[in-house]
């Protein structure tokens, strides 16, 4: 028996399809080892090289022994991870836990998971490249570094739980940076003439009096007043009219950035959703040929296209649209990821024969909206340009020239496929030497906008031009910021907290090259430089870490607090001292200035301790008496809303919840037949079993007797509206259908 092990259980199970009885798949399930969860886990030897300590982690070991067990019994073992620095190191990994020499194991790489791919690869294998090993074990310590020897710095001088890191702390600059871009903008004003000749022909000033005009020239409304006179007295004449062709070029094949880019601005999906479904079609789904991977591998910054994949697309072209959509050589694509390093192609399909047609049959609705996003973009890719007429006319007065264009579809080219995205505007038929009227001019006034926070795309899309970090980075770094409360997405709009600011300006001043994007980019030159054993690994991370931790030791010294304590006007009921404000993993809480020996604390703005915000805020009389010490309870605001407490705070902390009418579903629990019940909490309404904790059921939306009808699901549909459309969604498989 023959052992192929691999990273995803779903990868797994898609390549034991393909193979006999002779092999046997089974999943490492991502990293079996790595650095220590609970401690530093480097030592730093004489030579101040950097030894890690890798452990295997208790969830992985029984996952580890599993393959040990397949291990004893296999005549060969195959190392089958993803082919970049982190799927080689998760490769050698497995070797050291098997107790294996990683140099004599077979390594195996594919592109995509499909039997054509997996057969070569087996018929291919190399071993273990420890110059990629190498690299990721770098980039291993030197978050490691950053992040535990940077993270109590934050901690200790801004507030507790806050981390920074390598590659998240230059992109939450960028966020930064573009936030003070926009509190600092101040609008300028000026005016635009709106100008129509005979016939509605929308025309542009661009001279007036010998000056040329832009956005921005005209700045008044006297100016604006003047010019709108003096071209309502001109006579005009149509000076020239220039015809050229312009090509709409085809789009290159998607890679990580790209891909993570338009699924948000078409489809409405962020980069984390759009890299599960991704993995899942990469990984394998069903097919009219059994379980196969759909596309090639998601994590990419390659524009490269297998050659038989460009010939196979060709002949699909050229008998769905004809010969003329097809160009007479292929298409090729240079790579435009700063730094790009990965030995991977652009995604793709695997299978041409499935097509989005054909996949509607077998894919989730979302797995079939990003699959046909890559499907058309491939095909697009190697079909020929469109062809535009652009039509350029200029009216020319005795003190103004105006221009008006106008454009033509002549051929639509890859437009057939996807789809024109420049609509036509037409000019009607003139000639040059003609007089032409003036239809109506109006002065209108504007002011210049700031510039647009970045979207999580838009983000991304500047994170690949700066070279902050890989394609397998984007969605974790983003998300990493938003877990951290650094930023929040409002409206697709990436805003930085206040605390966001304070980090950005602490690393600003103290530790310039970690936020600085060319210092991360060089870094990341360096990382490839070892992939390609050009850079011994041990050298950069001794260089970076002597440099690293002088600075750390300086600010620990020399950098102020930026805690925030801000007295509250009461004292201590514990020692006396004055109680202050502070902020804390968790948000603000009240403590005693005389900790650590008074360790007195009082929570905020909940409903179990009195606030700041509460005490300060005027209370509402109630008819409830505390039962603790019998003076009046009155009605105070909390974080979950309002709430009794004691009048006599803070000799008595006695707090109550307010009674509400109670809101019970006519549907009952879908799960028990209990009831449902509409309750509050901090993270929004919701509807759950009153027979909790037995029962765990619980809706955002009210659910329906009706079932969802997804094979092997039958959960409860609830009515709700999803982009402006009534919907039915499950409870259970969150599955969406319009509502008839």
């Amino acid at each position: 028996m023959n052992l192929i092990i691999v990273e995803s259980p779903a990868k797994a199970r898609t390549i034991k399809n393909f193979l006999g009885k002779d092999y046997e798949v089974i999943a490492s399930k991502g990293h079996i080892r790595d650095l220590p969860k609970s401690r530093f886990g480097i030592t730093i030897d004489e030579k101040n090289q950097l030894i890690p300590d890798y452990s295997v982690a208790k969830e992985n070991a029984a996952t580890l022994k599993q393959i040990k067990d397949l291990a004893k019994n296999s005549d060969t073992i195959y190392i089958a991870t993803d082919e970049d620095r982190e799927g080689e190191a998760i490769g050698w990994h497995i070797a050291h836990a098997i107790k294996k020499d990683p140099e004599t194991l077979p390594r195996i790489v594919f592109h995509e998971i499909t039997k054509t791919a997996i057969s070569h690869a087996l018929e291919h294998a190399r071993t273990i490249d420890m110059n990629m090993v190498n690299a990721q074990q770098a980039r291993r310590l030197l978050d490691r570094v950053v992040g535990y020897k940077l993270s109590p710095l934050l901690s200790s001088k801004i507030q507790k739980g806050l981390s920074g890191g390598r590659v998240q702390s230059s992109a939450l600059k960028l966020v930064v940076d573009r936030e003070r871009e926009i509190r600092s903008f101040v609008p300028q004003e000026y005016w635009e003439l709106v100008t129509k000749f005979k016939t509605d022909i929308e025309a542009t000033l661009i001279l007036h009096n010998g000056q040329k005009i832009d956005k921005l020239s005209i700045a008044t409304k006297e100016e604006a007043n003047a010019i709108t006179a003096s071209v309502k007295a001109d006579r005009f004449i149509i000076a020239s009219i220039e015809t050229k062709e312009r090509k709409s070029a085809t789009p290159p094949p998607f890679m990580t950035s790209t891909l993570q880019q338009v699924a948000s601005s078409r489809l409405g999906f962020n980069p984390k959703k759009t890299m599960m479904l991704a993995q899942t079609l990469y990984e394998g789904v069903r097919t009219p040929h059994g379980t196969s991977g759909v596309i090639t591998y998601m994590r990419t910054d390659s524009l490269n296209m297998a050659a038989e994949a460009v010939h196979a697309v060709r002949d699909v072209i050229s008998k769905r649209f004809g010969e003329k959509y097809l160009p007479q050589k292929p298409k090729y694509y240079s790579k435009t990821a700063k730094g790009a390093q990965e030995a991977h192609e652009a995604i793709r399909p695997t299978m041409l024969d499935f097509t989005p047609e054909v996949a509607a049959q077998y894919l989730k609705a979302d797995e079939l909206k990003l699959y046909r996003l890559i499907y058309e973009r491939f095909m697009a890719c190697q079909m020929n340009d469109a062809l535009f007429e652009q039509q350029s006319i200029i009216f020319k007065g005795n003190n103004s020239e105006y221009r008006a264009s106008g454009r033509k579809l002549l051929f639509d080219g890859f437009y057939a496929l996807t789809g024109a995205e420049d609509k036509d505007k037409l000019l009607p038929p003139l000639k040059e030497g003609e007089t032409i009227e003036l239809q109506s001019i109006k002065p209108t006034q504007n002011f210049t906008e700031p510039p647009s926070r970045y979207s999580e795309a838009s983000l991304i899309k500047k994170m690949e031009s700066e070279g902050i970090g890989r394609p397998s980075t984007y969605a974790p770094t983003i998300a990493t910021l938003t877990n951290r409360t650094y930023v929040s997405i409002e409206k697709k709009q990436i805003v930085p907290t206040e605390i966001a600011f304070q980090v950005t300006e602490m690393l600003e001043n103290n530790f310039a090259n970690i936020v600085d994007s060319s210092f991360t980019a060089n870094m990341e030159e360096k990382l490839d430089a070892i992939s390609d054993g050009e850079v011994d690994w041990q050298k950069l991370l001794s260089d970076f870490y002597i440099e690293f931790m002088k600075k750390i030791d300086e600010g620990k010294d020399k950098i102020k607090s930026l805690k925030v304590m801000k007295p509250i006007g009461r004292s201590c009921p514990q020692c006396g001292e004055e109680l202050l404000l502070r902020s804390g993993r968790f948000g603000e809480f009240i403590a005693c200035s005389g900790f650590p020996k008074c360790k007195y604390t009082e929570q905020v703005a909940s409903d179990d301790a009195q606030s700041e915000s509460a005490v300060a805020a005027p209370a509402e009389p109630s008819d409830e008496v505390c039962e603790k010490c019998g003076k009046a309870m009155v009605v105070k605001e909390g974080r979950n809303g309002k709430f009794l407490a004691c009048s006599g705070y803070p000799e008595c902390k006695n707090t109550k919840s307010l009674k509400h009418e109670t809101k019970i579903s006519a549907t009952p629990c879908p799960e028990c037949g209990s009831k449902l019940i509409f309750r509050q909490s901090r993270r929004g309404a919701f509807w759950g079993c009153e027979s909790y904790p037995k029962c765990k059921f619980i809706s955002k939306f009210e659910p329906t007797s009706l079932k969802c009808d997804e094979e092997g699901c039958g959960g409860a549909l609830a009515e709700r509206v999803y982009r402006n459309k009534e919907v039915y969604e499950c409870t259970k498989c969150k599955k969406r259908t319009p509502k008839e």
